[in-house]
């Protein structure tokens, strides 16, 4: 059942493009995120709110056009600007929503989903920013939209609120919620969700992320036992740079420099303290030619240097990350068929 619907729209400031028409559905328990610059991604959010109109086109929630009254009922949004009472506490806060909402929802239970069980009686100043957000999502819980809008949920949130996120986008699918996301780090929308889609001057484009084919007549055992022994090369001692552009110059980077390598609108970006090159290079060239450094293609978007690794997440069954010891601490998507291989890798059983 389709519960979000997305058709033509499209907005224009003036004589400037904010974004071109695009269509999108996402269906009830399904989780969808929109890659895309803060411009766009607050021209979303304030269209969807009701502050500003589309030039073209509309949006719907269960049926209800966005200029009915009723729309508001049936979405929430969750933004980087929500507002909350710094002096009450995270208690208060709960008892508030759970008023205004008239819900039944058990505070006790939202306080259990969301990881704020032993934060109830603190302030909201004596709070961290991610203990903040949580509060934040509370109010989605009480308010029980049929389509829940996030911006930037894990932007400058710590590990802990990270897998609590995760944990909650489950729940809100499993109770037949339809779930879109608004951000900028393609890494944490890959961590929530496959079905990821880039907005930009030229529309909306899915993002591929299905694995490359592997050959079938290779069990686990038989994958787990080969690697090891490709990487013996790594002891050998090669000069090989590799090359990006940066304005009109070609830099030669060094392997052991480089953090990892993003790839982005059919480019491989070679990503070096915080700082993206583009490269020429494809990324199974890449592959090929980092691999005796012992890079590793964790993603069929990501290739990391494994000197770089500092943990390994497990944040679902089914979804995993890399957190790097690098200047942003960068968290890197691990593929659900790539953990088996690592484990071997690395000697974990």
């Amino acid at each position: 059942m389709t519960l979000l619907t997305i058709e033509k729209l499209a907005k224009r400031n003036a004589d400037t493009l904010v974004f071109p028409s695009f269509d999108l559905q996402v269906d009830a328990s399904v989780v969808a995120a929109i890659h895309c610059h803060v411009n766009i991604r607050e021209m979303l959010i304030h269209i969807i709110e009701g502050s500003f109109q589309p030039s073209e086109g509309y949006i719907s929630v269960n049926g209800i056009h966005i200029l009915d009254r009723q729309f508001a009922r049936e979405i929430g949004i969750c933004t980087l600007s929500e507002g909350y009472y710094e002096r009450l506490t995270i208690l208060d806060h709960l008892k508030f929503y759970k008023d205004v909402y008239e819900s039944d929802f058990l505070i006790e239970d939202v306080a259990l989903i969301l990881g704020l069980k032993d934060q109830l009686h603190h302030r909201l100043t004596k709070c961290s920013l991610s203990e903040v957000k949580r509060v934040q999502f509370s109010r989605l819980l009480f308010a029980d939209p049929k389509v829940i809008v996030f911006e930037e949920p894990l932007q400058n949130v710590d590990l802990e609120t990270h897998r609590i996120f995760i944990n909650f986008v489950e729940y809100l699918t499993l109770k037949g919620k339809a779930v879109l996301i608004l951000t900028g780090n393609m890494e944490s929308a890959l961590t929530v969700t496959d079905r990821v889609y880039r907005l930009g001057e030229e529309g909306l484009i899915p993002y591929e992320v299905e694995e490359d084919s592997t050959d079938s007549s290779l069990d686990t055992e038989e994958v787990i036992t080969e690697v090891p022994a490709e990487l013996i090369s790594v002891q050998q001692v090669r000069f090989e740079k590799i090359p990006a552009k940066v304005n009109e110059k070609i830099i030669l980077f060094s392997p052991t420099e480089i953090d990892y390598i993003e790839s982005s609108d059919g480019s491989a970006n070679i990503m070096i303290d915080g700082e993206s090159y583009p490269s020429d290079f494809k990324m199974n060239e890449l592959e090929e030619r980092l691999l005796p450094y012992g890079f590793y293609r964790c993603h069929r978007s990501y290739i990391v240097n494994l000197q770089r690794v500092r943990e390994v997440i497990t944040w679902t069954r089914n979804s995993y990350s890399l957190v790097l010891d690098d200047r942003d601490k960068s968290n890197i998507p691990l593929s659900k068929t790539k953990m088996s291989e690592l484990k071997g890798m690395i000697g974990l059983k």
